[in-house]
């Protein structure tokens, strides 16, 4: 199942180039007052939506896709969990260009260990990237995003992937400068998660999954998931280790060499295998 967020926070079911609508089904999430749990609610209760969605796509108006503003599948991700330098080749790219490291030291993953972004950076294909420090060095990245689907606390690296609700494509892009990971990499619209949500299912063995990024045509990454130090078992296991993960915590699995600078006016486009491809406009962020 694929399910995308789109216009004015309407549900679908993509088919192929079509979008059925399937916003009705989602009239079936528990409501909640104040305080609200710290979980998105469609990944929460994704078992009990699964059916009101097949059946609310018999009778919903059909779109084309590319006429949509995709907005993040993911409304309410508590979490976004980040894995640095998690491809072997991009580890040795970061530390051999003074541009990216700007003298920061540029360790293993196994040391340096994983980082969060906040989560007020999400957005989807269709909102694009806002350049807030255009005069800086700002990067993109492609990564596996996985998204969790129940409550793990210290799982084995065996059982990891049962505790998966699907994939999207995920975005991360990062100012370059002496500054911490995390902030560099938490602006407004740094964290693109989309085209749509792609239950867990569909994907089967996250493990050989053939990434590609292209900045207006021009290729910059291409590569595999295979290639991951840590594969996406072990990047569950080792972040449930120090934190509990919620239904929606998004965990982005690291980015492959090829990383580059994006200028305002600029296109990227982020392709994987076996979820799809989504186009992402950069501009400047307007002045106050």
């Amino acid at each position: 199942m694929r399910i995308c967020r789109f216009d004015d926070n309407k549900f679908g079911l993509v088919e192929g180039d079509q979008v059925r609508d399937v916003t009705a089904a989602f009239g079936k999430l528990p409501q909640h007052a104040y305080p609200f749990p710290r979980v998105d609610l469609m990944i929460a209760h994704l078992d009990m939506l699964k059916p009101a969605i097949e059946a609310a796509a018999r009778e919903g108006k059909v779109y084309a896709l590319k006429d949509l503003r995709l907005q993040s599948p993911i409304a309410n991700p508590g979490k976004i969990v980040a894995a640095p330098v998690n491809y072997k080749k991009h580890l040795d790219e970061a530390r051999g260009d003074p541009a990216i490291h700007h003298q920061n030291q540029v360790g293993e993953i196994q040391k340096v260990g994983l980082f969060l972004k906040a989560t007020s950076s999400v957005v989807g294909c269709g909102e694009g990237v806002a350049m807030r420090h255009a005069d800086r060095r700002n990067d993109h990245e492609i990564e596996l995003a996985l998204v969790i689907g129940k409550t793990a606390d210290r799982v084995s690296r065996e059982d990891a992937l049962s505790y998966v609700a699907g994939y999207c494509i995920g975005l991360d892009m990062t100012i370059r400068g002496p500054e911490e990971r995390s902030l560099r990499k938490s602006l407004d619209t740094f964290t693109v998660l989309g085209p749509y949500f792609v239950t867990a299912d569909e994907i089967g063995d996250p493990s050989g999954l053939d990434l590609e990024l292209t900045v207006d045509g021009e290729k910059r990454q291409v590569a595999n998931t295979r290639d991951l130090i840590l594969d996406v078992p072990t990047l569950i296991s080792w972040a449930s280790s120090f934190y509990t993960l919620h239904p929606g915590d998004v965990i982005m699995s690291g980015t492959p060499e090829g990383v580059g600078p994006v200028l305002p006016g600029n296109t990227i486009r982020a392709t994987i295998a076996k979820i799809g491809t989504m186009d992402v406009a950069v501009r400047e962020l307007a002045p106050r």
